[in-house]
């Protein structure tokens, strides 16, 4: 997985953890676990470049809904509540989606 040279295995277990149970996801405890609020603008470029799975130059919702997975494979999908919840606290510009800049500025926020 490319995010394995960006984050640590540790690290990535730590944010999953953090959010097994159904609608126990809270983007910016993930971000802290994983260490993303940490890494530098061009790490959080490549981490979105991972997200963004269908090279639009946005995380749409249908990549929200799996954004665990990314991470891990056998990570749970959001649930619909705290996709919408997400991609609110994400998309700045409301435009129902997240672009490069709006996920950096999500990631630390």
């Amino acid at each position: 997985m490319a995010l394995a040279g960006i984050l640590t295995e540790a690290e990535i277990a730590a944010g999953l953890q953090s959010c097994q149970a159904a609608d126990s996801f809270d983007y910016k405890t993930f971000f802290v676990k994983v260490g993303l609020n940490s890494k530098s603008k061009d790490q959080l470029v490549q981490v979105f470049g991972i997200l963004d799975q269908d090279r639009s130059g946005f995380i749409e919702e249908d990549e929200l809904k799996l954004f665990l997975q990314n991470f891990s494979a056998s990570a749970r999908a959001l649930t619909d509540a705290e996709t919408k919840a997400f991609l609110a606290a994400g998309d700045s510009d409301g435009d129902g989606k997240i672009g490069v800049d709006e996920f950096q500025a999500l990631v630390k926020s």
